[in-house]
């Protein structure tokens, strides 16, 4: 089962239901993402249970990102052994900081983007024309509801500019917070169907003109954090009312210098979640337009 954000082949405006991988049944009453989350898990999982309005073939609608209205994306750093040596290295100034987060009692956690921005499968990522190395980030995304409680998982790539945030910790908004910096999807699948997410495989595969120039595995059993943990200290001094997708940090960081290109296609795979493909562009112009 997945939970998609989709466009209606009957009336061509935003709907949201669940995906049986045969087809996608409207959750009636229910026309965002962000209304879904505001229920509580035990309700929210009742209602996609009950899912009881027009049926369509799963491959007759185009999905969207599962993230719109009041929802948030926000983003977990240095949670695996590869995400601390990649800032270590890349770093000039305070390769101490990373070390240092690494261990620390309180996560590194940064705003990535607000819902309008975010890219959906099949979609585009950018890389910043003032950067010279720019890499994806895999990550499994939490989808928290508005109660704090991890509801379902998704697959998020966390587009960073390592020329930047390399040359001071400060620069880290600039480096993640831009048009095309954020992708997620294709769907949410329900945690409920997740029996173990501290086992899931993640492969990141780049190609450029067809052939492959980078790919790699990694799995979540690395990941250095807790995933309740990680949504506590999210929601400790905030609020969500309609919900918010969560990061939870990469494994996989090609080693320099290599960059992504105009035109590259990155996959993203997280088992029992999905795939996440987008294409990239290079600046804001080529983005907006």
């Amino acid at each position: 089962m997945q939970i998609v954000r989709f466009t209606s082949p009957l009336t061509g405006a935003d709907a949201v239901g669940i995906d049986d991988g045969e087809q996608v049944v409207e959750l009636s009453g229910i026309t965002t993402v962000g209304e879904l989350l505001r229920l509580p898990f035990a309700e929210l999982r009742e209602r996609c249970a009950a899912a009881d309005g027009p049926g369509h073939p799963s491959e007759s609608v185009r999905r969207l990102a599962p993230v719109d209205g009041l929802m948030e994306v926000w983003a977990a750093g240095v949670t695996y052994r590869r995400s601390r040596e990649a800032r270590v290295i890349e770093s000039e100034r305070a390769a101490d900081v990373y070390e240092l987060v690494y261990d620390a009692e309180r996560p590194e956690l940064f705003f990535k983007s607000v819902a309008w921005k975010v890219t959906g499968d099949d979609g585009r990522i950018s890389v910043r024309a003032d950067s010279e190395i720019d890499v994806p980030e895999p990550e499994l995304g939490l989808v928290l509801n508005a109660h704090g409680e991890i509801v379902g998982y998704t697959v998020v790539d966390d587009v960073s500019s390592r020329t930047i945030e390399g040359v001071n910790p400060l620069y880290l908004p600039q480096a993640k917070i831009y048009l095309g910096a954020c992708a997620v999807g294709p769907a949410i699948r329900p945690a409920w169907e997740v029996a173990d997410p501290y086992a899931l495989d993640i492969a990141l595969t780049i190609t450029r003109a067809g052939q492959t120039v980078w790919d790699g595995k990694s799995s979540t059993s690395e990941l250095h954090r807790r995933l309740d943990e990680l949504a506590g200290y999210l929601f400790r001094a905030d609020v969500f009312p309609d919900g918010a997708i969560l990061a939870t940090g990469t494994s996989l960081v090609p080693d320099l210098p290599f960059t992504l290109r105009d035109g590259d296609t990155v996959t993203i795979t997280i088992a029992e979640v999905g795939t996440l493909t987008t294409t990239v562009v290079r600046g804001l112009e080529a983005m907006r337009s």
